[in-house]
Parts: C-alpha cells; sequence; structure tokens
C-alpha cells in the first residue's frame, strides 16, 4: 500500500511508519513536528517520504493513495495546553483536509481519537455507546472537543460521501519513542524516579488509568485498519492501576530512592478511566499481550539510554 500519515513523527505514529515499511509499505509522513521529533522516524529501512508541512493547508500528494491515517495533534495536557489554537485547527481544520484527500484519492481514512472524547467520565469503564461527561470550556476542551468534532466530522464523510472510514479511540499508551516533557504520568514518573527526583503526583493518587503498551496499541490499529468497522472502537488496556500505585510499582522497579508528593488536582482531570473492549474484541479478535510490568521494565531502559544520552 502507499499510506499517508500525519503526526508520523509523533510517538505512536512513528510506531505506525516503521510497522509499516517493515511490511513493505510505501510511507509518506506529513508532520510539522511541533511536537513530533524526526529522530523518531530517522534509520528507517524502507520506502519514506517527509514532508514537514502543517496538514490544516491545504494537502496535495501526487500518485494514488491507499490509506490516509490522521495522527496529528499534541496529545498530552501539557502539549495541548502549551499549543490550544493549533490542537484545535488540527482536529478541525486538519482532520477536514485529510478527509478531502481520502476522498480524492479514493483511500481508506483511519481517525486518531481519544478516551478523552469522554471527559471526566461518570460510568466505568466506559464502552462505545457512552457520550462522556465533557466541560466544553474548561482548558482541556481544546482537546476533548475538538476530538469529538473530528469523529462527527468523520462520521458525516461516511455517512454522506461513503468515504471508507475508522475510528480508533486510543486509551493511555505508552513506550519507548515518548518524549522526555510528554508530560503524562508514565514517562513523568519514571524520568523523575531515574534522577532520583520526588515523583509528583496531582491529587490524592487514588484515581485511577489504565495503560496500554504501544506494540498492543499498533497491533490494534492495524487490526482495525483492515477490518470493516466504522463505529468508533476502544483501544486500550482494560486493567485498571491507581497512580499511587503507579508511583510506586516504578520506584520497585527503577530502584530509585525517590519519594512521593502530591500536589492539587487540575482542572478537569477524570478521575476515572478506563475502556470497554468489548467491541474490539468481537470485531478486531483483539485484546493487549503485554503486561504493565513488562512494559514499563522495557521503557525504564529506554529513558535510561536517553538520561546517559543527555548526560
Amino acid at each position: 500500500m502507499r499510506i499517508v500519515i500525519t503526526g508520523g513523527a509523533g510517538f505512536i505514529g512513528s510506531h505506525l511508519v516503521k510497522m509499516w515499511l517493515k511490511e513493505g509499505h510505501e510511507v509518506i509522513v506529513v508532520d510539522n513536528l511541533i511536537t513530533g521529533r524526526i529522530e523518531n522516524i530517522a534509520n528507517t529501512d524502507g520506502k519514506l517520504t517527509v514532508m514537514r508541512y502543517d496538514c490544516c493547508n491545504f494537502l496535495y500528494i501526487d500518485g494514488p493513495v491507499d490509506y490516509v491515517a490522521h495522527f496529528a495533534s499534541p496529545a498530552s495536557p501539557a502539549h495541548y495546553m502549551r499549543y490550544p489554537i493549533e490542537t484545535l485547527l488540527v482536529n478541525s481544520i486538519g482532520t477536514w483536509r485529510t478527509l478531502g484527500l481520502a476522498r480524492a484519492k479514493g483511500a481508506k481514512y483511519i481517525l486518531a481519537s481519544t478516551s478523552e472524547v469522554y471527559g471526566d467520565p461518570l460510568v466505568s469503564p466506559q464502552d462505545e455507546s457512552y457520550w462522556g461527561n465533557v466541560n466544553p470550556i474548561g482548558v482541556r476542551s481544546v482537546y476533548d472537543e475538538s476530538k469529538r468534532f473530528a469523529e462527527a466530522l468523520t462520521m458525516a464523510y461516511h455517512r454522506h460521501y461513503g468515504l471508507d472510514t475508522r475510528i480508533a479511540r486510543i486509551f493511555n499508551t505508552y513506550g519507548p519513542g515518548m518524549r522526555i516533557d510528554d508530560g503524562r504520568v508514565i514517562p513523568n514518573f519514571i524520568w523523575q524516579a531515574l534522577k532520583g527526583e520526588p515523583l509528583t503526583i496531582y491529587g490524592d493518587g487514588t484515581q485511577t488509568r489504565s495503560f496500554c503498551y504501544i506494540d498492543d496499541l499498533v497491533e490494534g490499529i492495524k487490526r482495525l485498519m483492515e477490518a470493516d468497522a466504522h463505529q468508533p472502537i476502544n483501544l486500550g488496556n482494560p486493567n485498571e492501576v491507581r497512580i499511587i500505585d503507579l508511583a510506586n510499582l516504578i520506584i520497585n522497579l527503577t530502584g530509585s530512592k525517590s519519594k512521593i508528593e502530591f500536589k492539587p488536582l487540575p482542572e478537569d482531570d477524570p478521575k476515572q478511566r478506563c475502556p470497554d473492549i468489548s467491541r474490539a474484541k468481537q470485531l478486531l479478535g483483539w485484546e493487549p499481550k503485554v503486561t504493565l510490568e513488562e512494559g514499563l521494565k522495557i521503557t525504564i531502559e529506554y529513558f535510561k539510554r536517553l538520561l546517559h544520552s543527555n548526560a
């Protein structure tokens, strides 16, 4: 296949690029690199073209395209709060541009959506029929609401134009390739533990998250791309973990002497986040395989190498 991916130099996007190249596909990466890193896709084997370009502008690709994957967007609270306007635009105008490209080329389309569409959920676990509990003007709304709009626009293109679309609702994912300054809890905790700094917990630590290792997520996305499934599908790990337990696990795995410090909970920070993956099991035959401890060990080694290279 010939695949166009926006955000292909980002964390998840770069893992997809490497998988597709390994499978022999031609890949065209479109990324403006405000949060992506070109190092993520350097030294790759295969037919790769990289365009440093903002997909909110008119997007022209010469020649045939089989698949368009829209993965461009700041994804961590630290980044989408730093780039609020860019986040709103890439998930609205950028989605429109990439859907238009897919329609013009007769290509299939997959949108990287997010568990953030559920907001601070009032039910747990969250299945795809849950409409969410989102503050439409809160500090997180630049991401939450723009992703909800992206889903609505994708479904409109599917219904109105018959475009062959997919929507992946991605829950917390971690692994090698994450930025040091990503701002999400796992890279924050690992980096703090390796440097012997206090691990910062916002709130009392009883809030929960579920964490999916990157290899499992990539397999889920691959299966979704190949499936005849147009409604949103949750992709994540259904094993719920308290943040304070995650902090203690990372301290133990790193052998760190770090303590834990508590800070106020940010505005609209969800108390629970856990996917119901029944639809993914049924339609894709997919569920995560890598345990949290296994995935953390690999991720810790990756951050150790980063720490040594920055020393």
